[in-house]
């Protein structure tokens, strides 16, 4: 009989605690994970004046820059808690997490792409699908195993006054809350908040209306960050007891007394009346005390009474014995209570409970707020939080981001952030999301060698790479070299045929150096090769520009499908031989039109002139007409394609810092929302000597490319 999941439970947390474990002990290591930074982004979105030099001067501290980290969270934590040469380990340095993980096995996870003509639904990138079917394999087991190594690894990033929180549906906080009370120990449970997200459902048939979510809040210590708001009274509530009025404003008076007896000075009579008789205690509210505006330490409970009654924050009742009250006033509000509610926008009017429920938390409060990711969640509800459990300068971290609402709040609010999500769509529209508001500088991120970590976990932690490019050439269809003429084992050729195919290391980087090196071994190896085939992992991004100036037309360059090692789990190498398709890269096409100086400025414009874009056999589009249509753009309008680009006028090879941006939806210089600008125009400080000026896009799939226009001359 198969176990319950309360009987697998403690060997999930088991298990998670152990991996989290392993991560750990390898921070040090040399199998530590590490993040490259793809772009250093200075939000100039389109404008004539985007200048990088005048908001930092030409000099940015990569240690104080905010983070948005494309990749596995696992990963990305375990980056975070190793740290870099550019950038400290954060352990212990987070103040504030807050998560929400998806938990659906059945969900669809396809995104749409409007573009001109139609739209285009993508079934998620192949990473991803194989990540959510991991996440599922064993339905809600494999789900909890995945949230308790995270969890762990979570703990390890909170500082000693840092708080959790976890967002969840009804179905499965309850499991979850579990694995959080061994984690973090269930002293330190400190709320679960029932967040109400709607006024009603439907679904209403066999069961009541499912309206509401769970957030539930933990902190690493006794000691933590915690700033109690406040909301308004209700107009209802304001309506039928506020009707008294003095020259601190308009007041109702209210019970000085709590429930339940107490021994000492807050059980004893006071002014005739006795609490104890009720089961009552003395509890006078601090707000009062702050009013009073005077130490009481040292003073007895009656000392405190006499000082407030003697500055008029009482009430007496007439009839003797009768209870004294306090005088709370109007602007005191309502201390936040753990149920929320979304304050529901009717044609522009907003309603509020008379019932004395929270109902200050809006819902997408402005239409600019709407970005049309399905689970995003109202910037009210995070910037609650946010102002709760977080201190101005604090480091505040989201790593299951959806539309990035906690890095826009936590940007908006003066707190550092460090967001990550495993989907492109998320971080593409985190990004835009982020440029759009002026957000101050902040780096975008990817796991380094993503795929040696795959490996890692998939062939065993002492997997060789010849080992790995023998499996690559066989899908692809070569046999090895013999060894004596085999590189690593990375050489082989395809049968009765002059070609050679070179598996390149997934450990580095395909770069030009690795193109040039697989030409010279067409060229020696075995008499020479008539063609060579370079297969690559992982690729500098502006290898679609050198393929390019090679001009070598017996030189090919394929992409190893991501996924391969995935799929290796779970299927034989001859299946994936007849599936995988090794695909050509994307690449970009863009030139200077002008580059003039005029006195103290300087004018520079750029121009994208072509994008040739991955067969469309690589992308997992949703249905053959999705595809027919995408292949109608690609040869009418391969621009439109384009979600993102923006221009580095000053680009050192190593850091991309993008000074200006345009994406679709951006229509402040342009109304065309499906289309963005194909000219940008830069007005920059003077330079005499030539500028290497690299352009970066991405694709409405997500996929990256570069050009380098190198020695633009005045």
């Amino acid at each position: 009989m198969a176990k319950s999941l309360l009987e697998q439970l403690p060997g999930i947390v088991a298990a998670g605690k152990r991996q989290a474990a392993q991560i750990l002990e390898q921070l040090d290591g040399p199998n530590k994970v590490s993040l490259q930074t793809r772009e250093l982004v200075i939000p100039g979105k389109d404008t004539d004046t985007a200048d990088l030099f005048s908001s930092t001067d030409g000099e940015v501290d990569h240690d104080k820059l905010n983070r948005l980290i494309y990749g596995d969270n696992l990963l990305a934590i375990a980056a975070l808690l190793a740290g870099d040469k550019a950038t400290p380990s954060l352990r212990n340095k987070v103040d504030l997490i807050y998560i929400d993980p998806p938990f659906d096995s059945k969900a669809d996870y396809r995104t749409k792409a409007v573009l001109p003509g139609g739209t285009i639904s993508q079934k998620p990138a192949v990473l991803e699908q194989f990540a959510y079917s991991d996440t599922w394999a064993e339905g809600t087991a494999s789900y909890l195993a995945m949230m308790a190594s995270r969890l762990v690894l979570m703990r390890e990033l909170l500082s000693d006054v840092g708080s959790i929180y976890v967002h969840l549906g009804p179905n499965i906080s309850h499991y979850v809350k579990m694995i959080l009370d061994d984690i973090f120990g269930s002293a330190f449970f400190r709320s679960e908040i029932v967040w109400r997200r709607s006024n009603s459902h439907n679904k209403t048939t066999d069961q009541y209306g499912p309206i509401h979510d769970v957030i539930l809040f933990y902190t690493k210590t006794e000691e933590f960050i915690f700033h109690p708001g406040k909301r308004p009274f209700s107009k209802g509530y304001i309506e039928s007891r506020f009707k008294y009025q003095d020259d601190r404003g308009i007041y109702q008076p209210n019970y000085l007394t709590g429930p339940g007896t107490r021994q000492g000075d807050s059980g004893k009579p006071w002014h005739g009346y006795d609490p104890t008789r009720a089961g009552r205690h003395w509890a006078i509210p601090s707000k009062t005390i702050e009013l009073l505006g005077r130490d009481v330490k040292g003073l007895t409970t009656q000392e405190i009474l006499d000082a407030c009654l003697q500055a008029d924050l009482l009430v007496i009742p007439k009839k003797v014995g009768g209870q004294p009250m306090y005088r709370q006033y109007l602007t005191e509000g309502v201390p936040y209570q753990d149920i929320w509610c979304y304050q529901a926008n009717t044609r522009g009017t907003l309603y509020k409970s008379d019932q004395g429920i929270d109902e200050d938390v809006k819902w997408l409060e402005q239409e600019s707020e709407k970005l049309g990711y399905d689970t995003q969640k109202p910037e009210g509800l995070i910037r609650r939080m946010v102002e709760t459990s977080s201190d101005e300068g604090s480091l505040v971290a989201d790593f299951f981001i959806g539309s990035g609402t906690t890095a826009a709040v936590a940007e908006k609010m003066g707190r550092r952030w460090v967001v990550s999500d495993l989907g492109k769509p998320a971080t593409m529209i985190t990004r835009k999301r982020l440029i759009d508001q002026g957000a101050q500088p902040f780096l975008y991120q990817a796991i380094g060698d993503y795929q040696v970590e795959q490996a890692r976990s998939t062939l065993g932690r002492k997997y060789r790479v010849g080992d790995l490019a023998t499996v690559v050439l066989g899908i692809y269809g070569a046999l090895p070299l013999p060894p004596e003429e085999n590189v690593n084992g990375s050489l082989g050729r395809l049968p009765n045929t002059k070609t050679l195919v070179v598996a390149d290391s997934p450990s580095r980087l395909t770069t030009v150096s690795t193109l040039r090196r697989a030409q010279g071994y067409r060229d020696s190896k075995l008499g020479g090769f008539d063609k060579v085939i370079v297969l690559g992992w992982n690729f500098a991004a502006g290898i679609g520009q050198e393929i390019a100036d090679l001009n070598d037309p017996k030189l090919e360059v394929l992409v190893i499908p991501p996924d391969m090692l995935d799929r290796l789990k779970k299927k034989g190498h001859e299946k994936l031989a007849r599936e995988l398709r090794f695909t050509t890269l994307q690449y970009l096409e863009a030139a200077v039109p002008s580059r003039v100086i005029q006195g103290s400025e300087e004018h520079l414009t750029v121009r994208l002139t072509n994008y040739i874009m991955l067969s469309p056999d690589a992308i997992n589009l949703a249905t053959d007409k999705d595809r027919d249509a995408l292949e109608k753009i690609i040869n009418n309008d391969p621009l439109a394609l384009i979600e993102y680009w923006a221009v580095d006028p000053d680009y050192d090879g190593e850091v991309f810092r993008s000074v200006w941006q345009d994406y679709r939806e951006n229509t402040e210089n342009d109304a065309d929302p499906l289309r963005v600008i194909t000219t940008a125009r830069l007005d920059l400080p003077p330079k005499a000597e030539p500028r290497d000026i690299c352009v970066r896009a991405v694709d409405v799939f997500g996929f990256e490319s570069e050009v380098v226009i190198k020695g633009v001359e005045v």
